[in-house]
């Protein structure tokens, strides 16, 4: 064992040695770090070599290369490997180990997580608690139900109306603000009364598993299934996050390892991983359905498995690989949930408020010029093939500007009684699979580059809409009345 360790030391030391006297200019460490950082491809150490040792970067990839041709595994996790060898020996140099004593009852509780026959009915217990009784029913029902309800509907909505026709004398004006989708009788309702009470009870459950230490858990149970479509479980972290906001989660995807690997997360992020607003209306708009909420769930984790198993296959690059340190398991300090909760819902609501009015200025821009019309008559056509009524492209054209957007739309179709259930869920697995809203469009681009984003976007667009034409032709053929 030790002279393979030697082996592999040896080629890793020559390999930097090498490297680093063909490295001149400053980079603001050191050379040995730039080197180790080569030797993995990291993405920005690659381009700096290139263009601040232009003369050798040709010199210095050749490097590379053999170095690779050496092993089976990627460099980084040969690199990782040794440094953890040096820990290991460095530790049994310095500490004294006392008899193992019995396993706490904490391990013992981690090792079930951990376990796939243990672990995966702790975790549909933790989604059935955390997001379907707690988001979905507390939240997404009790908190919408009586501020959008209660206060809005009842309340705030006829006298903010009253206020406007007694003070404002001009229609247009009228209409901007408190008309049918006014920025103040629309956007700030979706905003205050649909979207912040379940992005609220949202953050609550995802502080509370995060502090507790149960993700990285989460991460190795899940491993193995993930490397089935291309990532490692290290992806569960932007993929929960993609829970709460996917624009942010799209951001978190620069922590995987490979270019491929953040592909195929990008896709999937903008594809089939509903952001905490748009499942807690989801989980409304089914409430009191759970076949339909089980169907609807079915058919969106196969087209999350069945893409990325797909991009897989496609797209060229190494396997993943994973490994993770795991911190021991806790009780979640009630100040470290309050305290994050409270900074993410601040974030996301100063996102999210300007998002709704903008969106609400730019229908009434529409509907001044005719372009909204059109717009909503381009879209009906597609909409009527998925077997919905034409009143459904207004939320699809919302869900451009935001997916929650577009699911709060659905919202009020629905309690105009113009869905029924088979309709229903084919709205809620199309707009599920819709495109990602602007935000998140601009991240992939920012992230991924034009074409990339481009391509995403355009996929997307084709693939949810011929999802909703086959399951509703599905739905129809087979007799299924939800």
């Amino acid at each position: 064992m030790s002279e393979v360790c030697n082996t592999v030391g040896d080629i890793l030391e020559t390999s930097l040695e090498r490297i680093e006297r063909l490295l001149s200019d400053d980079y603001g460490i050191s050379r040995r770090s730039v080197g180790l950082l080569a030797l993995q491809e990291d993405e920005e150490i690659i381009s700096l070599v290139k263009s601040k040792d232009a003369q050798t970067f040709i010199q210095i990839q050749e490097i590379i290369k053999l170095t690779k041709s050496h092993f089976n595994e990627p460099l980084s996790y040969i690199i990782s490997q040794r440094r953890q060898e040096e820990a290991s020996l460095i530790v049994s140099k310095t500490v004294e180990h006392l008899p193992k004593g019995e396993t706490t009852f904490k391990e013992k509780l981690s090792r079930i997580m951990i376990n796939p026959v243990t672990g995966i009915p702790i975790l549909l217990l933790i989604l059935y608690y955390g997001l379907y009784k707690f988001v979905g029913g507390f939240g997404a029902g009790t908190l919408v139900s009586f501020i959008e309800g209660d206060l809005f509907e009842q309340k705030l909505n006829p006298l903010i109306i009253k206020l406007f026709n007694f003070a404002v004398p001009w229609p247009i004006l009228r209409d901007l603000f408190a008309g049918e989708y006014g920025v103040l009788t629309l956007g700030l309702r979706y905003a205050v009364a649909l979207i912040l009470p379940i992005i609220t009870t949202f953050f609550i459950v995802f502080a509370i598993i995060e502090d507790s230490g149960y993700l990285p858990r989460l991460a190795l149970l899940i491993d193995r299934l993930f490397k089935g479509i291309g990532l490692s479980g290290r992806a569960v972290i932007p993929m929960v996050l993609g829970l709460g906001c996917d624009t942010m989660a799209t951001m978190v995807t620069r922590t995987l390892p490979t270019k491929r690997e953040r592909i195929i997360a990008t896709i999937l992020l903008a594809l089939a991983v509903p952001c905490s607003a748009q499942l807690g209306v989801i989980l409304s708009l089914l409430e009191g359905n759970p076949r339909a909420l089980w169907i609807w769930a079915a058919v969106v984790g196969l087209v999350f498995l069945l893409i990325g198993y797909l991009s897989s296959l496609i797209l060229p690059g190494d396997a993943p690989s994973f490994y993770m340190e795991i911190p021991p398991l806790r009780f979640p300090e009630l100040s470290n949930v309050l305290i994050k909760t409270y900074s993410r819902v601040k974030w996301y609501f100063k996102e999210i408020l300007p998002m709704f009015i903008l969106a609400s200025f730019f229908i009434w821009l529409g509907q001044l010029t005719g372009l909204f019309k059109i717009l909503t008559r381009i879209v009906e056509y597609p909409v009527r093939w998925i077997g919905l009524p034409n009143e459904a492209a207004v939320a699809f054209l919302f869900g451009f500007f935001r997916r929650d957007y577009g699911a709060a739309g659905l919202y009020d179709i629905k309690k105009a009684g113009l869905f029924n259930a088979n309709q229903l869920i084919v709205a809620c697995v199309t707009l599920t699979l819709f495109l990602p809203c602007l935000a998140q469009f601009l991240i992939n681009v920012k992230e991924r580059g034009l074409k990339t984003g481009l391509g995403i976007s355009g996929f997307i667009l084709l693939f949810s809409f011929s999802v909703g034409f086959i399951f509703n032709f599905l739905l129809n053929f087979f007799g299924i009345n939800l």
